[in-house]
């Protein structure tokens, strides 16, 4: 069967071509990449209100229920880690300040997005900087404002949440700190048993007596070694 030649476009119909190409061509170029919507500050306002008393402050009730429609426990780590976030100033309170600044650094607006950002959340926990700032954040956090250092009960509930997985001697460190005679612990205190749970061998092989250690950590090394003989 012969081939058709194919007829050769008059100017006319040639430009008609070009404009319903270039037509197409503007209407795809100014769809969105991405199906999803841009984050909105009006929206993730809305959704504060839904938890905010008229103090414009979401409080441990509140807490509760926000952490019931996340998915999330109110103990669980991921809690302080976006806490760490929204840079909050105490425990168990969002202010509205704190609320906006975070989830928009967060890009979350709304239940779902929040929930889409929870492995992220715990994943900053396996990053040894991002822990170590979320760990001091900790006991400004968890502290009473009119208080310098941590009741040792606070301290030894935090240090649990954010040790006690990790750091193979946390079990017998608590236990420690139970039979001391330490009712709390101040921030250079609570800075060095981070330092001392990534550095310290879990036999203390490698414990310098003489390092710049708090008498805490010295105590409890003493404490350890003499059990040990036992």
């Amino acid at each position: 069967m012969p081939v058709k030649k194919r007829r050769k476009l008059s100017d006319a119909d040639d430009h008609h071509l070009k404009c319903k190409i270039t037509s197409f061509t503007q209407i795809r170029d100014t769809r969105p990449i991405s199906s999803e919507r841009p984050f909105s500050s009006k929206k993730c306002l809305a959704w504060f209100h839904e938890y905010a008393g008229p103090d414009e402050v979401v409080g441990p009730e509140s807490m509760e229920k926000f952490c019931e429609d996340i998915g999330v426990e109110p103990e669980n780590i991921i809690m302080l880690v976006l806490a760490w976030h929204l840079e909050a100033a105490n425990m168990g309170f969002f202010t509205k300040e704190e609320w906006l600044r975070g989830m928009t650094l967060l890009q979350c607006d709304c239940t779902e997005r929040l929930q889409s950002k929870l492995e992220h959340l715990r994943s900053e926990l396996n990053d040894s900087a991002a822990f170590k700032n979320i760990y001091r954040y900790a006991f400004d956090f968890a502290r009473d404002k009119d208080q310098r250092s941590l009741d040792m009960d606070t301290a030894k509930s935090m240090l649990a949440l954010l040790l006690g997985r990790t750091w193979p001697l946390f079990p017998v460190f608590h236990q420690f700190l139970e039979q001391s005679k330490y009712k709390g612990m101040n921030k250079d205190q609570w800075c060095n048993v981070l330092e001392f749970s990534r550095t310290i061998n879990p036999d203390l092989s490698n414990y310098d007596e003489d390092g710049a250690w708090p008498v805490l950590l010295d105590e409890f090394v003493e404490w350890r070694k003499a059990w040990t003989a036992l």
